[in-house]
C-alpha cells in the first residue's frame, strides 16, 4: 500500500551501505537483462522470425478485422463483468460492514471462498459444470459469469478498505445531524470513499480485462484465441501473439491513463488521499489506524 502516512510503518529509508548494494544489484540486473535480450534476439533472427514474409499478413485489412472482432468480444466481456462485479462488490462491502452478524458472516464467506479459488477454475466450472445441471448458456456468458463472481469478491475488499480508510468523524458528523446508518453510507461515506478507491479499482479492472484471455481456454473466440488461430493459418504464431500482446498493452495503457487523469482531477478538486492496493495487510493497517474493529462502524 502506498499513501502519504503509511510508508514509515512499512520500511525504513536505506542507509549508505544499503543504497550501494541496491545500486550494484541494479547494474548487475540491467547487464544480465541486456545479455538475455541480446541472446534471444540473436536466436530469433537465426530462426528467421524477423523475416518480412512472417509479418506481411499484418499489412492486410482482413487480418486486422479478424483481430478487431476478437477485441470487441474481449472489451464487451470486460465491460459487462466490470459492471456486474462492481455492483455485487459494493453489496458485499456493505454487507461485511453491516451491524447484523449473520449478514457479515454470509458476506465474509462469499468473499473469502470465491477470492481463494483460481479464476480459471471458476470459468471451467461455469463452462463445463453448469451445463450438467441444465444451465446451458453461451461460452461468452460462462466467461462473464466467472469474471463477475471472482472480481466481485476482490472488489468487495477494495470497497471495504476505501470505506475503512475514511476518518470516523465523517460518519459521526452525519449521525449528529440526524442521518441514519444507510443515509450516512449512501450520502456521506460511500461518495468520499469512491474517490479514494479509483486507483485500486482501476488496477483491478485492468487485471480483469487481461483475464478475459482465459476465455480462449473454453474455446471462446476472443482476442487471444483469434491470435492463435491467425498464427496457425499463416504459420507465424510468434508474430501473431506479439501483435495481440501489443493490442492488450495499448488498451490497458489507455485505460490506466484515463484513470490517472480522473484520480488527479478528483484529488485536486477534493484534496482526497488515495489507496493504491487493497489486501489483507492493508485492511489490517487501516483498521489499526482507525483504532477499532470494523464492525463498530
Amino acid at each position: 500500500m502506498s499513501g502519504g502516512g503509511t510508508a514509515p510503518f512499512l520500511a525504513d529509508d536505506l542507509g549508505p551501505r544499503g543504497r550501494r548494494i541496491t545500486n550494484i544489484a541494479t547494474v548487475v540486473s540491467g547487464v544480465a537483462l541486456v545479455a538475455v535480450v541480446a541472446v534471444a534476439v540473436n536466436r530469433l533472427a537465426a530462426r528467421g522470425q524477423f523475416d518480412a514474409a512472417r509479418w506481411e499478413p499484418f499489412t492486410q485489412w482482413p487480418v486486422w478485422r479478424f483481430f478487431l472482432l476478437g477485441l470487441r468480444t474481449t472489451v464487451t466481456a470486460a465491460v459487462l463483468a466490470m459492471v456486474g462485479a462492481m455492483a455485487i462488490g459494493a453489496l458485499m462491502a456493505l454487507a461485511r460492514l453491516s451491524r447484523a452478524r449473520l449478514v457479515r458472516w454470509l458476506a465474509t464467506a462469499y468473499v473469502e471462498f470465491f477470492r481463494g479459488i483460481p479464476l480459471v477454475l471458476l470459468i471451467f466450472f461455469s463452462a463445463f459444470g453448469l451445463p450438467r445441471y441444465g444451465l446451458r448458456w453461451s461460452l461468452f456468458t460462462y466467461l462473464v459469469l466467472g469474471l463477475v463472481i471472482y472480481n466481485s469478491a476482490v472488489l468487495g475488499e477494495i470497497f471495504r478498505a476505501g470505506i475503512l480508510s475514511l476518518d470516523r468523524g465523517q460518519s459521526e458528523a452525519a449521525y449528529s445531524v440526524g442521518l441514519g446508518y444507510w443515509q450516512t453510507m449512501m450520502f456521506v461515506v460511500i461518495p468520499q470513499a469512491a474517490r479514494r478507491m479509483i486507483p485500486a479499482i482501476v488496477s483491478q479492472l485492468v487485471t480483469l480485462l487481461k483475464d478475459t484471455s482465459l476465455g480462449s481456454a473454453i474455446a471462446l473466440t476472443e482476442l487471444l484465441r483469434r491470435g492463435r488461430l491467425n498464427g496457425e493459418f499463416f504459420g507465424n504464431p510468434l508474430q501473431s501473439l506479439f501483435v495481440v500482446a501489443m493490442i492488450y498493452i495499448v488498451v490497458n495503457f489507455t485505460l490506466s491513463r484515463v484513470a490517472r487523469r480522473l484520480e488527479v482531477r478528483q484529488r485536486r478538486r477534493y484534496g482526497a488521499g488515495r489507496i493504491a492496493v487493497a489486501g489483507i495487510e492493508d485492511l489490517a493497517l487501516l483498521q489499526a489506524q482507525d483504532g477499532g474493529p470494523e464492525q463498530d462502524r
